[in-house]
């Protein structure tokens, strides 16, 4: 966010039941094998999530002088199946203290969901902290943040759950870096929490993100809350091969044949998703 030139509580039904953190090393398998099983996982989801088509409903607020900045748009395919955004609802911004950047909405399409891919693993140092049961999942939790920062390239910073059965991300604490302070502009970031739930079976995708922040600009502090929902997963029909496990899904079914839910509606015999909880700041 940047701040401008001077001229949603969540229901306590959703808040999440989050163990203590335990230290102790993991049993039967190594720190450094449960990142390589959680990279590949997220390689595979990403390329997964890129065949389904979503609705983001993003929302960000300035409390202290009821600034709102609002957008809806689906992520959806054209008739040659390329991917592209429909916007289906976008008001004014009200917003005053602060204005929207490129850089936030780079962020709020790519990094606050966060994918962790093979891939991208050697830009960051990743620590093993301990584990921790989220709802009815127990996870092994990792302190990740960018080795170094090369260019204008968006990274996050902070720390990631990963379930000890699927050995996927189901919740990521955080921000987005680097933040960038120049004399006629400051574009600082929030911290933030997504998590995610289990739709389609197999994959854990992004269902929400919340923020409650404040950003120290030099003009003065601002909070920020933000919101971001990801909604109506819907697998697109096409000829590209998604694998799980390293296996090709038959006939281009979507495993399992689950329905999305909606947030805090899990099917019956569904894992339940860790539901969101305010982080301590």
């Amino acid at each position: 966010m940047v701040a401008a030139v001077a001229a949603c509580a969540l229901p306590q039904t959703l808040l999440a039941q989050e163990g203590p953190l335990d230290n102790s090393q993991p049993k039967g398998i190594t720190p450094q094998e449960i990142i390589q099983r959680f990279a590949a996982k997220e390689a595979e989801f990403k390329q997964a999530r890129d065949q389904y088509t979503y609705r983001q409903d993003v929302t960000v607020k300035t409390p202290e002088d009821d600034g709102v900045y609002h957008e809806v748009f689906d992520v959806l395919f054209d008739n040659q199946g390329k991917r592209m955004e429909n916007v289906v609802f976008a008001p004014q911004t009200t917003l005053e203290k602060i204005q929207m950047s490129p850089e936030d909405m780079q962020d709020i399409r790519h990094r606050l969901p966060f994918v962790l891919t093979s891939e991208e693993i050697p830009e960051y140092d990743i620590l093993y902290v301990g584990q921790q049961q989220e709802d009815e999942l127990h996870c092994y939790v990792f302190d990740i943040a960018p080795k170094k920062i090369v260019g204008k390239k968006r990274y996050f910073q902070g720390r990631i759950w990963v379930d000890d059965h699927d050995f996927q991300i189901v919740k990521t604490y955080g921000k987005t870096v680097p933040d960038i302070h120049k004399k006629s502009n400051e574009n600082l970031f929030p911290k933030f929490t997504t998590w995610r739930q289990q739709i389609d079976g197999k994959y854990w995708f992004p269902v929400y993100t919340k923020a409650d922040d404040t950003l120290h600009f030099g003009m003065g502090d601002v909070r920020i809350v933000e919101i971001v929902k990801y909604e109506d997963y819907k697998r697109f029909g096409s000829n590209v091969k998604i694998t799980y496990d390293g296996k090709e899904l038959p006939g281009g079914e979507t495993p399992g044949q689950q329905p999305a839910n909606k947030q805090g509606q899990p099917d019956q015999g569904q894992q339940s998703k860790p539901q969101p909880q305010q982080h301590p700041q």
